[in-house]
């Protein structure tokens, strides 16, 4: 489990011009419209604020929690990215899911009580830590919570669902790029150039696909110019192309 500071004396999200953190609340982050529902008023950020705690950073490869681990809390990425999964009996992997800076992780564990997945940094990384208790009486005054938390549950739900269904491996890859794309614009970066700091191995795992067919998909991408790679960084070159063949997907998606 990561180290946790006390509220609002750690921030690292932006440097300073001195190089050194700088300090913010809910009500001046930047995420704050991703991982909390709009319109909340300025007692109910102060409020939140007064919940909140937020890590240190954590490194590569450190878990936030593991499957079994007392469920008390859910988590908000604050910078950095992780990886969802669980390992089966016979100690094979699944990749259940990537979260992004604004999305909220430990939502699976409400019902159990448990965490039923681990939660891995890919990179450094810091979270905000939210008491699941006080949270949740704070929801009961503010049903704006409750919708958040009914709507990226369903959202949860629906990404499981898709993944389900019968797409081939083009249509699977381009909607995945596709949606990284988007999510990335909604944290005000490029649509069209990323890093992904997770491996393709953990890709392939979590589009159900085996890690040869990924690498096979993305050097075909490069080759029809869809895409250029140089290491982990993607270029999106054709994005109506992309977001032609992931579009069945994507509408599934929602």
């Amino acid at each position: 489990m990561t180290m946790l500071l006390p509220p609002n004396e750690s921030d690292i999200a932006r440097p300073s011009a001195m190089g050194q953190p700088v300090i913010q609340s809910c009500s001046a982050c930047s995420l704050a419209g991703l991982c909390l529902p709009m319109g909340l008023g300025a007692d109910d950020l102060a409020r939140m604020d007064s919940l909140v705690t937020r890590s240190e950073p954590m490194h590569a490869g450190d878990h936030l929690y593991r499957v079994g681990d007392a469920f008390d809390a859910v988590y908000a990425v604050r910078s950095g990215s992780f990886k969802i999964y669980t390992v089966d009996t016979e100690g094979r992997e699944h990749v259940l899911g990537f979260h992004l800076p604004g999305e909220l992780m430990g939502l699976k564990a409400i019902y159990p009580k448990r965490h039923i997945t681990n939660a891995m940094a890919l990179d450094t990384a810091t979270i905000c830590v939210i008491p699941f208790l006080e949270f949740g009486l704070m929801a009961i005054k503010i049903p704006s919570l409750q919708t958040q938390m009914v709507r990226l549950m369903s959202r949860d739900l629906a990404e499981a669902v898709t993944l389900a269904g019968d797409y081939t491996a083009e249509e699977r890859i381009a909607a995945f790029l596709m949606g990284l794309s988007a999510r990335f614009v909604q944290r005000g970066l490029s649509a069209r150039e990323f890093n992904l700091t997770m491996s393709r191995r953990d890709i392939a795992n979590y589009l159900r696909l085996a890690p040869e067919t990924v690498s096979r998909v993305f050097a075909r991408f490069v080759k029809e110019k869809l895409i250029s790679v140089d290491r982990r960084s993607v270029r999106l070159n054709d994005m109506p192309k992309l977001h032609a063949l992931g579009r069945s997907m994507e509408e599934m998606h929602g």
